[in-house]
Parts: structure tokens; C-alpha cells; sequence
């Protein structure tokens, strides 16, 4: 009889913030946790999302038991319309998260063939050789859990996003009493949110910020502005709050804050006294000291509320002199740039901006160090695998695990793709899988692979130049000298001598062919290859050549 074996495997969120999805496989079942996106960076040109590459998945499809999610934060669910439609297994989820998923799905036309199921914090499901509990956690949003799951071998607990915020805005602390337990009883493996492993000390309890908001609607002189992310949902309560201890009208704006706002009030996740909500054509005659708006927009996102107000392009409403907008959100890794330029042009237009650094607008809701330290010492696992955070933060939560007592040949820092086998014995890394970026470009998934950015790249830094070659369709010769036309790479008045000069060479090329006819597979590398080499020596510069042939 083979002996059982257990294979963790991360194929997303491990070396990056975002697109969490990670694997374990024991046997012939396989349980996956997480489905995720993340927002591409600044060399992803025209890529909308990027999210976990399923490939290995394909032909195990009948062996995936169940997909678990941890909580409802885009980075945790945001690949589902996408990972779905190829694995028909059932979802479980909390209740907030279930609510939050299937907004995503309708969006999607998908949730008619989801199979969703509601998992309560402290309930269990069995799913093939896995039996799974969730424990309730504290992060920021409600409904979020961390997951016990007993398998053959013995208890994997993962933590998913987590921090101990003792007095937490809505929603439970985290179960350490529970989490205690299983250590006392021994744990086999842990794997431990690291995003935030590199701060010292504790992360402050979200009361600091409602104490903040409180503030700012005391002090601001006219209309506030909060914006935050769709799906916090704790944050939209103490605005929400905070409007309401003095006296300000609360507009939602924006179609996905909305959505998840509606759904929040009907599952009870948020709660707000009789008339404190105001629709966005009420508000002419409230004074603007009365008014608070809570919208998208906290990174800097094109098509948010916030920036479409900043842009001048909302229908309703525009930024004014004397508004107060508080950014409640610390940046995604690769938005600063576009955060920055909101809050310039916040300034510009006359609003006074508070952010974090400036103001303690935002709390994370991560673990720090000394968390992190103490969920180590409380489960006391034999392995230890660091997941959820670029390469520095898994490598600095190993570190923190070997110095609160952790064998170091015990503690696992993975990528993606790598594969991590525990036996009965022994625990080791044994090879990998594929397991890239896949990126959604529009209606497009998967079909932009590195050559695509590659080129877009190319682009982007040097330009094009496009080469039209005339040909006569009967003798196959060339009519005429050849038209360059060029984008993004120089510009034309001023280099119109070189561009003609490179004319000049196009032609030279067929006249040396003596009259032969033009043959697609000599011009195309011919031409490339002649006009490369002549614009790096004028620029320095290597646009993309793309030679025409038109046949008249």
C-alpha cells in the first residue's frame, strides 16, 4: 500500500502581494484555498488583472474536492469568474463572503452555475480526505476565518489574513483560545500571513480610526469625502458612524461600493440609524457641513468615483473648494503613482487631503512582528511555511519562526509553483510546477503571454515605425519608393532628413535585388534587420519595425 503523502503547493501570493491561491494535494484529493487577483504593475502594459495560472489543474479537475475562501477581499476572491467556469467544485465561504462572491459572479453571468456554499466561523465540512473548520479571525472585514483542516497526516492550520485587534469595529477577535487548543494536541504544519512581517510591534486596533473619522466630520468645514475600498466593510460602518454622531447626511457613490453597501444592510454586516442615508439628487439643499460621501477611489483606480469627480466626469458631482477627502487605504504595491497624482490634483482643485502618514486615516489589518510571534508560539508547529507576501516578508516570518524556537531545516519559504512533500517522516521541497502570471486583458484570459508585453513594452519605450512596400501584383516588383510612417519614436519634422534617408536605404535594398521580384520572407527580416541597425546609430533608439506589403 502507497504510503500517504501531502503536497503543498502555492500558485499564487507567495513572492507578491495579491493573487493568493494555494493547493494541498494528499493522495488523489486536492483542496485549494483562495482564489485571487492581483493589479498588474507598470511594465504590464494594457493588462487589467492578473490572476493564479490553474494549468496543473486541467486534467485533476474530478479530483479537486472543494475551494475554501478565507474572506471576501479581492485578492482572496477576485480570479473566481475567471477559475470557475473551469472547476466545477463546491465554494464554501462565510456568509459576508458568499454575499460579496455572488455580487461578483452576477456581474459576471456565473452565478447561476456556481455551486456556493455558507460555512458559519466554527463550522466543519468534510471534502474527500480533508475535514476543514473555520476559526474566526480579525481582519478588516467582517466574516473573516482562518482554517483547521485535519488531514491523514496530520492538522495543516492557515491562518489567512489575520491580525489581534482585540477591539475590533464588527466582527469577532481572533480565536487564539481555539487556535491553543489544536497546539496543545499537536500541529503538523502552519502557514502564517507574512504581509506585514517586517513591522516591529503590534498593529493598532481599528477603534483608532473611527476615532479619526470622528474627527475630521467634527472639524471639516464643508462636504467630507471617505474613500476606501468597496468591500471594507468595517471602514464604511464607522463612516457611517462617525456621519451620524454629528448630524451629516451619507451618499454611497460609485456602482460597486453600491452594490456591496445594499447587500451589507440586508445581511445586517452594516447598520446605520433611520435617514442617514441621503440619494446623490437629495443633497441640494443640505448644507455642506451636513454631507458625507463615502466612494471608491482609495487607489487611484481611472474609472473609480473619486477620480472620475477629480477628472471633472462624474454626472453629479465634482470636487469643490473647502471639501476634506480622507483616503482610507495604504497604497496596493505598483499604485502610487496614481494615488499621488489624485491627491495633487485633490489639492489643485482645493480640497484638503488626508492620508496615511499625514493621518491615522487607515489601519491594516495585518500581523506584525510581535503577532506573528505570538500565533507561532501558540500553535508550536513541527513545519512552518510563511505565505501571502513578496520575498522579503516570507523570508523575514521565517526568520521571526526559527527565533521563537522552530527548527530552521523546518521552516519552508516557497514561491509559486514550488512543490513542499510531507510523509509520515520527513518534510521536503521536491521540485515544480507551472505556475506564471496569467493576465486578463479585456475579454481576454491567458491569451497575453511575455511576448505580447515584450512587444508592448517595446512600445511603450521606443516606439513604431511601419514600412509600406508597394508591389505590382502581376510581376511582384516593387512600384515606387517605399512610405514610412513612424509613432512614438522621433519626431517627424524634426527628423524628417533621417526618415527620408531610411526611405533611401528600403529602396537601395530591392534596387540591389536587380528587377527580381519581391519575396515576402527576404523583405520582412531585410528590412527589420537594414533599418535597425541604421536608427540605433542616429537614436540609440530601437522601435518596433513592422514592414507592409501592399500588392496593387
Amino acid at each position: 500500500m502507497a504510503r500517504t503523502k501531502l503536497k503543498i503547493i502555492p500558485l499564487g501570493g507567495l513572492g507578491e502581494i495579491g493573487k493568493n491561491m494555494m493547493l494541498i494535494e494528499c493522495d488523489d484529493d486536492i483542496l485549494l484555498i483562495d482564489a485571487g487577483l492581483m493589479f498588474p504593475d507598470e511594465e504590464m502594459h494594457g493588462v487589467d488583472l492578473v490572476i493564479p495560472d490553474i494549468s496543473y489543474l486541467m486534467d485533476k479537475k474530478d479530483r479537486v474536492k472543494a475551494l475554501v475562501i478565507t474572506h471576501g477581499h479581492e485578492d482572496h476572491t477576485g480570479a473566481l469568474p475567471y477559475i470557475l467556469p473551469h472547476l466545477k467544485c463546491p465554494v464554501y465561504s462565510t456568509r459576508l463572503t458568499h454575499g460579496l462572491i455572488s455580487v461578483k459572479l452576477k456581474e459576471h453571468r456565473l452565478l447561476a452555475d456556481a455551486d456556493l456554499r455558507i460555512l458559519p466561523p466554527g463550522g466543519k465540512v468534510t471534502a474527500g480526505k480533508f475535514r476543514i473548520e473555520f476559526f474566526p479571525v480579525c481582519h478588516s472585514i467582517p466574516d473573516s476565518v482562518g482554517l483547521i483542516i485535519n488531514t491523514p497526516l496530520g492538522t495543516i492550520i492557515h491562518s489567512g489574513d489575520f491580525k489581534l485587534d482585540y477591539t475590533p469595529v464588527t466582527g469577532n477577535p481572533t480565536d487564539l483560545s481555539r487556535l491553543a487548543q489544536i497546539g496543545s494536541q499537536g500541529v503538523l504544519l502552519l502557514m502564517s500571513d507574512s504581509t506585514y512581517a517586517e513591522l516591529p510591534g503590534y498593529t493598532p486596533s481599528e477603534k483608532v480610526v473611527g476615532e479619526t473619522l470622528d474627527r475630521i466630520m467634527d472639524e471639516a468645514p464643508g462636504r467630507v469625502i471617505i474613500t476606501t475600498f468597496a468591500s471594507l466593510v468595517s471602514r464604511i460602518q464607522q463612516a457611517i458612524d462617525a456621519a451620524a454622531n454629528h448630524g451629516r447626511r451619507v451618499c454611497i457613490v460609485g456602482r460597486n461600493m453600491t452594490e456591496i453597501v445594499r447587500m451589507a444592510l440586508d445581511m445586517g454586516y452594516l447598520k446605520a440609524p433611520p435617514g442617514v442615508f441621503a440619494k446623490l439628487d437629495e443633497i441640494k439643499g443640505i448644507p455642506h457641513n451636513k454631507i458625507v460621501f463615502i466612494a471608491t477611489g482609495s487607489q487611484g483606480e481611472p474609472t473609480s468615483a473619486l477620480v472620475r469627480m477629480v477628472n471633472k466626469d462624474h454626472r453629479q458631482l465634482h470636487i469643490i473648494p473647502g471639501d476634506t477627502v480622507a483616503i482610507s487605504a495604504t497604497p496596493i504595491p505598483g499604485n502610487e503613482a496614481l494615488i499621488a497624482r489624485t491627491i495633487d490634483n485633490l489639492f489643485r482643485q482645493g480640497a484638503q487631503v488626508l492620508y496615511h502618514g499625514i493621518m491615522q486615516v487607515h489601519v491594516h489589518g495585518h500581523a506584525s512582528q510581535e503577532e506573528l510571534k505570538l500565533l507561532l508560539n501558540i500553535v508550536k508547529p513541527k513545519y512552518f511555511v510563511p505565505i501571502h507576501g513578496e520575498y522579503r516578508h516570507l523570508s523575514i516570518h521565517g526568520r521571526l519562526a526559527e527565533a521563537v524556537g522552530v527548527p530552521g531545516q523546518n521552516v519552508f519559504v516557497m514561491e509559486d509553483g514550488e512543490v513542499l512533500e510531507i510523509d509520515q517522516s520527513s518534510a521536503k521541497k521536491n521540485g515544480r510546477i507551472s505556475a506564471s502570471n496569467v493576465y486578463v486583458d479585456g475579454l481576454s484570459v491567458g491569451d497575453i503571454g511575455s511576448v505580447v508585453l515584450r512587444d508592448r513594452q517595446a512600445l511603450a519605450n521606443d516606439g513604431m515605425v511601419v514600412v509600406i512596400i508597394t508591389v505590382n501584383r502581376q510581376t511582384g516588383k516593387t512600384m515606387g519608393r517605399p512610405d514610412i510612417v513612424s509613432r512614438g519614436f522621433v519626431d517627424t519634422t524634426e527628423y524628417s532628413d533621417m526618415l527620408e534617408r531610411s526611405r533611401d536605404l528600403v529602396a537601395e535594398l530591392f534596387e540591389h535585388r536587380g528587377g527580381r521580384p519581391a519575396d515576402w520572407g527576404w523583405v520582412n527580416p531585410k528590412v527589420r534587420d537594414v533599418l535597425n541597425r541604421f536608427y540605433y546609430e542616429q537614436t540609440k533608439r530601437r522601435p518596433m519595425i513592422l514592414p507592409f506589403m501592399v500588392q496593387v
